[in-house]
């Protein structure tokens, strides 16, 4: 049953648009009874079809690391919940994170889909703005360049995530 839900979720949030999720989310949730603000319908539109692409990172990357240290490990006598932590976990946080990484700056520039509800974020403002103005170019740009100082803010800790998880892989001289 947990497996059928689950392969539900994952198989529709990845398989359809995010911009129809978020419609979806702030539009239809208010049919069923329930009336998110819009920031709160986009967080959660975002939180749920980022949160499969991650589930499926997360269960790679777990199922990569070798299944040998687990049972050295279980030879130790060592608990489940420590194998994870302690063995499986570590292993697995350096294949998962540099993917981790690309989907939040996805997830960061993806929020700008957000705009379509009338949301006050980036692409909202550079787009009022532009309007107000006629300089759709300079406002578009500045929109832009957030977007990517934001990106490299993530990029930079990414790198720094990398290099304490990989510590172990380091080659020594």
């Amino acid at each position: 049953m947990a497996f059928g839900i689950a392969s539900f979720y994952a198989s529709f949030f990845r398989g359809t648009p995010l911009l129809i999720q978020i419609l979806l989310i702030y539009l239809g949730l208010p049919q069923l009874g329930i009336v998110p603000g819009a920031i709160a319908a986009g967080i959660i539109a975002l939180s749920l079809n980022y949160g499969a692409y991650l589930s499926e990172i997360f269960r790679a990357g777990i199922l990569g690391a070798p299944h040998g240290q687990r049972e050295a490990s279980l030879a130790l006598g060592m608990r489940e919940t420590v194998i994870f932590w302690r063995v499986t976990l570590p292993q697995a946080m350096r294949t998962i994170i540099p993917p981790t990484t690309n989907q939040f700056i996805s997830m960061l520039k993806d929020s700008s889909l957000i705009s379509v509800m009338g949301v006050w974020e980036v692409m909202f403002l550079a787009q009022s703005y532009g309007r107000s103005s006629y300089r759709y170019i300079e406002m578009l740009t500045t929109a832009a360049v957030i977007y990517w100082v934001m990106s490299i803010g993530l990029e930079l800790i990414q790198a720094r995530m990398e290099r304490h998880y990989g510590k172990a892989y380091l080659k020594r001289s």
